[in-house]
């Protein structure tokens, strides 16, 4: 998930040295934890937040696909 993220984020950001995509399991979901630089954090979420939700969307059908459940979050 994290590689799928990582090239998803890097296609929409300016600065891909900045993108920092981490993962850590907590209560049995895999929390995705999405850095970019301070300019590009627009673009990742995207007009009232479409973009974050269709990441936040492939997240779930992966994890369906998988038999996980993930959670994306987008760090200030």
């Amino acid at each position: 998930m994290v590689e799928l993220v990582t090239y998803i984020v890097e296609q929409l950001v300016d600065d891909k040295s900045a993108v920092n995509v981490t993962s850590a399991e907590e209560n049995g979901v895999e929390v995705v934890t999405i850095r970019v630089a301070e300019n590009d954090i627009g673009k990742v979420i995207g007009k009232q937040g479409k973009i974050a939700m269709a990441i936040r969307t492939l997240a779930k059908a992966v994890g369906i696909k998988n038999g996980k459940r993930y959670s994306i979050d987008i760090a200030d």
